[in-house]
């Protein structure tokens, strides 16, 4: 198999997660057309702000970045569902630091729809003064999203938390994305949050996750990847 074949642009018909169709979109949200349900996961709404009490001075301008990007999306696509995995929020104070006008953003994404936050380790709690529901997971035609992948898992499953990445050499040169993670029976997604980092599919961390091998669908500009696992190389 050659380079060319082994890196190819995804199809952007989707796949079938157990009994549920999901398609992988460029923003780094997963589209399921059946349900008009849009899922993102890692927001981390008020990283920077965080950062910042901490003496680690990062330009505030996170959430509004994140929240610019999620409005896009759901502009795009019209869910009548957004579902967020967890870590939605980077601290259980978020909340109390996120400024007027980013709240406002959020309430106009949030108009017209039903929302429910999962949530994560960053955020085990969410009021309702944030809008929406929260629960701690949810199952969709027998496929259960919650926040942190669980290895134990013998169904179908979507999760969050590993913010995965992939680096991999196209046309002579290494680059490094926000990617999913995906095998026949579960799906780890990119974080959105402007400033969440990524962790490299080469870690030990996916191992215990997908021992029957992963595709790698890699966020470039404008289209996703698919990326042979062959491919993929460690940081």
């Amino acid at each position: 198999m050659t380079l060319a074949q082994r890196i190819t642009a995804a199809e952007t018909a989707g796949f079938m997660l157990g009994r549920l169709a999901i398609v992988p979109d460029v923003s780094g949200a997963l589209w399921l057309p059946e349900e008009r349900t849009l899922v993102v996961a890692d927001l981390h709404l008020e990283k920077g702000s965080a950062y910042a009490a901490r003496g680690v001075m990062l330009p505030p301008y996170d959430s509004t970045a994140t929240l610019a990007a999620l409005a896009a999306v759901v502009l795009r696509l019209q869910p009548t569902r957004v579902i967020a995995l967890g870590d939605s929020f980077h601290d259980r104070d978020a909340e109390s630091r996120i400024a007027p006008q980013s709240l406002s953003a959020l309430r106009l994404i949030q108009q017209g729809r039903d929302w429910l936050w999962i949530t994560g380790n960053h955020d085990p709690a969410i009021s309702r003064a944030m809008g929406g529901d929260s629960a701690d997971s949810l199952t969709l035609a027998g496929v259960t999203l919650r926040h942190e992948p669980a290895p134990a898992e013998t169904g179908p499953e979507i999760a969050g938390h590993l913010h995965p990445a992939a680096k991999v050499r196209m046309r002579g040169r290494a680059i490094r994305r926000r990617c999913f993670a995906l095998s026949a029976k579960r799906c780890i997604m990119p974080a959105m949050g402007a400033y969440a980092g990524g962790l490299n599919l080469r870690d030990t961390a996916f191992r215990p996750l997908f021992r029957d091998g992963l595709s790698a669908h890699l966020i470039g500009d404008g289209r996703l990847f698919r990326i042979d696992s062959r491919l993929l190389l460690p940081d």
